[in-house]
C-alpha cells in the first residue's frame, strides 16, 4: 500500500482519531472551510496553576485528531490545511491562591483580579499569568506539539474581541434564557453574561449588569462601594462568564474541534446553545473521562493524589506516557507508578511491529499515531517503525531489583553487556534513558518491597538442578537455550510442581524477591551465569 492510499483507507479506520476526525470531515467534506481557512482545533487552559498531566493529555488528544484529520484529506502538516490553538484564559479573575507558590501575600492581596493584572509571586515575569503561560509554553514546546498560543487577555485588551463582545451584548436576553434555567435561585439574583472590570478595585465581578447601547459596548452595573457605574464593557473592561466566554471564543475565532473532560458536559451543553445565539456552530469535539488513582477515586490536584508529568517521566518515557493514554478516551484510566513498566514495554512492542503490519492495521496501532504526532512526517509508514529495544524495561527492573537500590548507571551497563554486542550508551540512548528510569522506579517502588523467601525442600532440590545445568553451560549460552533448560527442571515431573506457573514462581519468589518476573533465560544471560549461580546458592543457603 502506498502514501496515495492513506486518506482512502484511512476512512475506513476504526480507530478512535480517525472516528473524530471523519466527524469534522462531514462539516468539511473537501478538507477546507467554505472561506479558504484552516480547519482549527483548540485545547484551552487556566493559568491560574502550573501545566499537568491533564494539559499534556488534551493537547496530545487533539494532535491525534488533527493528524488523523490531515490523513484523511491527504495532507501534510506544512500545508497549511490545519492550526491547533493553545488558548490561556487569563482575562479569568484569580478565585483562590494555589497551594504551589512563594509569596502568598503577593496573590492573597489581588484576588478577583485578571491574572494578567497580578503580580508574579516568583518575581520572574510581568505577571502571575505570564509565568503560568510561559510554564505552558515550555511545557508544550518540551513535547514537540504545533501550536499557536493565543492570550485570552490580549485578544480582549487590544480589542480582537471587541466586535464578538458587541453580539454578546444584543443578544444578552437570549443568553440569560439559555443560563437562567440552569442556575439555582441564588445564583440568577446576580448572574450576567458580562463580567465588568471594577474602575475602583481592578476586579473582576460577578454583579448583575443592564445593557446601556450594545452598538457602543456600554453597560451599567453596581460597583464594589456601592456607586452606580456606566463604562464600556470593550477594550479588556469586562470579560464573559466561562460558558459565554467559551461559546465566544468558538464564534470569533472560528474554533471547528475542541475536546474536553467529563466534568465540562453541562459547559459543552450550554456553551452549545449560546454560540448558536450568536450565529456560529458548536465545534465538533470529544469528551473523555477523567484520571483515577490506584484506588479508583478522581484525581485531585488538592488532595496530591494519583501521578503528576514529572513523576512518570521521572519512571517511563514520553513515549510509554502517550501510549497509555491513547487507548479508549471515554474510558476511566487508573494513573499511577504501577502501570509505567507496562505501557514501557507494551509502547515498544508496538513500536516493533508496525513494518509487519499492513497499512490498515498500522492505523488502528498506537505507535503509528504516537510517531506523527510531532507532525514530521505524514506519510503512510511513520518514522522510527520497527525500532526495538535490545532489552525490556521488564528485564532491566529485574536485573536492577537484584543489584540493589545502590546500583548505578555504570554497573547496570556492565551487566548489559552480557546481553547485548555493543553495550555503549551512546549507541542505545533510549536504552540509557530507560536505565535512568529504572533505576530510579526501583529506588522508590521495587527495593522496599522486595523480599526473597527461603526455598522449600522440593523448590530447593529444583534450584539444585538448576545450579548444576548451569555450572556446564558457557557463559556466552544464548538465552533461548539457557529458557529451555529452566523449562525441561520445571517440567520434570519427579520435581513435584503441579504447573511450570508454580516453577516459575519460585524461582522470582526465591532469586528476585517478586512475585512475579521475566523470562528466566533472559535474566540469567543478562545476568550472568556465574551471577545467577551465586543468588541460587544464597536461595539455598536460606533454606
Amino acid at each position: 500500500m502506498t502514501e496515495a492510499s492513506l486518506p482512502q483507507i484511512a476512512r475506513n479506520s476504526k480507530a478512535w482519531p480517525f472516528q473524530e476526525a471523519q466527524r469534522l470531515l462531514k462539516r468539511y467534506p473537501d478538507g477546507t472551510k467554505p472561506d479558504g481557512s484552516p480547519v482549527l482545533f483548540e485545547t484551552g487552559y487556566g493559568p491560574s496553576g502550573l501545566p499537568h498531566i491533564g494539559t499534556f493529555q488534551e493537547v496530545l488528544r487533539t494532535t491525534l485528531v488533527r493528524r488523523a484529520f490531515e490523513a484523511l484529506i491527504g495532507a501534510r502538516p506544512e500545508d497549511g490545511k490545519t492550526r491547533l490553538v493553545a488558548f490561556s484564559d487569563d482575562m479569568d479573575g484569580l478565585r483562590k491562591v494555589p497551594e504551589n507558590v512563594p509569596n502568598k501575600s503577593v496573590l492573597e492581596d489581588n484576588l478577583g483580579k485578571p491574572l494578567t493584572r497580578i503580580p508574579d509571586p516568583f518575581g520572574k515575569h510581568d505577571s502571575f499569568a505570564d509565568h503560568n503561560n510561559a510554564m505552558l509554553r515550555e511545557f508544550l514546546d518540551r513535547f514537540g506539539f504545533d501550536y499557536e498560543f493565543v492570550s485570552a487577555s490580549e485578544r480582549y485588551n487590544s480589542g480582537a474581541f471587541d466586535d464578538a463582545l458587541r453580539l454578546v451584548l444584543r443578544k444578552n436576553q437570549a443568553i440569560l434564557d439559555i443560563m437562567l434555567p440552569t442556575l439555582r435561585e441564588e445564583r440568577r439574583q446576580t448572574y450576567s453574561p458580562v463580567l465588568p472590570v471594577s474602575p475602583t478595585s481592578g476586579r473582576v465581578l460577578q454583579v448583575p449588569v443592564e445593557v446601556v447601547d450594545a452598538e457602543a459596548g456600554m453597560v451599567r452595573f453596581t460597583d464594589e462601594d456601592g456607586s452606580t457605574v456606566e463604562q464600556s464593557a470593550l477594550g479588556g473592561m469586562a470579560k464573559l462568564q466561562w460558558k459565554v466566554d467559551w461559546a465566544m471564543r468558538w464564534y470569533a475565532l472560528g474554533v471547528d474541534y475542541e475536546m474536553c473532560g467529563k466534568d465540562l458536559t453541562d459547559s459543552v451543553t450550554q456553551s452549545g446553545k449560546i454560540v448558536q445565539v450568536l450565529g456560529g456552530r458548536k465545534p465538533e469535539g470529544l469528551i473523555y473521562e477523567l484520571f483515577l488513582d490506584e484506588k479508583g477515586e478522581k484525581i485531585s490536584k488538592s488532595k496530591g493524589n494519583g501521578l503528576t508529568i514529572e513523576q512518570w517521566l521521572d519512571y517511563g518515557s514520553e513515549e510509554s506516557l502517550g501510549f497509555y493514554i491513547f487507548p479508549n478516551p471515554k474510558s476511566a484510566k487508573q494513573l499511577h507508578a504501577g502501570v509505567i513498566p507496562r505501557a514501557v514495554d507494551d509502547y515498544w512492542q508496538f513500536r516493533e511491529r508496525l513494518p509487519e503490519q499492513e497499512l490498515d492495521k498500522q492505523l488502528g496501532n498506537p505507535a503509528w499515531h504516537l510517531l506523527r504526532a510531532d507532525g514530521s512526517f505524514a506519510g503512510s509508514e511513520a518514522p522510527g517503525a520497527g525500532d526495538s529495544l535490545p532489552v525490556t524495561y521488564a528485564l532491566l527492573l529485574n536485573l536492577v531489583g537484584v543489584l540493589g537500590a545502590q546500583a548505578d548507571r555504570d554497573q547496570v551497563w556492565s551487566y548489559l553487556g552480557n546481553y547485548i554486542a555493543d553495550p555503549d550508551p551512546a549507541e542505545h540512548p533510549e536504552l540509557d534513558a530507560l536505565v535512568t528510569n529504572a533505576l530510579a522506579y526501583n529506588r522508590d517502588f521495587v527495593a522496599p518491597t522486595l523480599e526473597r523467601r527461603a526455598p522449600d525442600a522440593r523448590e530447593a532440590e529444583a534450584l539444585k538442578a538448576l545450579d548444576a545445568a548451569l555450572l556446564e553451560m558457557a557463559p556466552d549460552t544464548p538465552a533461548e537455550d539457557i529458557q529451555t533448560i529452566v523449562y525441561e527442571i520445571g517440567k520434570d515431573e519427579a520435581r513435584g510442581f503441579e504447573s511450570l506457573r508454580d516453577w516459575f514462581r519460585a524461582l522470582y519468589e526465591t532469586l528476585l524477591g517478586s512475585a512475579q518476573g521475566p523470562r528466566m533465560g533472559s535474566f540469567i544471560a543478562l545476568y550472568g551465569v556465574a551471577n545467577t549461580r551465586a543468588l541460587i546458592a544464597e536461595a539455598l543457603a536460606r533454606a
